[in-house]
């Protein structure tokens, strides 16, 4: 169950509120994917732009992380971390996507964090075309 309530969360608000209600207990599950790649729900929805789907997630008390903020576009916060923590500037979530990618993915909602992230370390972003945003 926890793999089907990860892979949803890439994607099928439907399938993530179904498998919520029937066992609100995923709401923090964690997916190894093997070789070190573990994920979340909320990791899926952010490193996918799906604030929807994040926003649901929240709600049922899943917890936010700095991949999650950046997508969200919570320059404070993104801020805050990489203050305490500079090298946070290179740190990797789910399947190996960065903070870059992640402020990428979040769209309009995430610029101002984007161009923070580019300031400190420019890096090239590429999205492939089956993540890009949904409004």
């Amino acid at each position: 169950m926890v793999q089907d309530f990860v892979i949803g969360a890439h994607m099928d608000t439907d399938l993530v509120k179904q498998l919520l209600v029937r066992e609100p207990g995923l709401v923090n599950a964690c997916m190894d994917w093997g070789g070190g790649d573990w994920e979340t729900a909320l990791g899926a929805a952010s490193h996918m732009g799906r604030a929807d789907i994040v926003g649901l997630l929240l709600a049922h008390g899943a917890r936010i992380d700095l991949f999650c903020a950046t997508m969200l576009g919570q320059l404070e916060v993104v801020r805050t971390f990489l203050t305490l923590e500079p090298r946070l500037i290179d740190s990797r979530g789910p399947h190996g996507f960065g903070l870059h990618f992640h402020a990428t993915v979040g769209g309009h909602q995430a610029k101002a964090v984007l161009e923070y992230l580019q300031a400190i370390k420019p890096v090239e972003v590429r999205v492939p075309p089956f993540m890009t945003r949904r409004s």
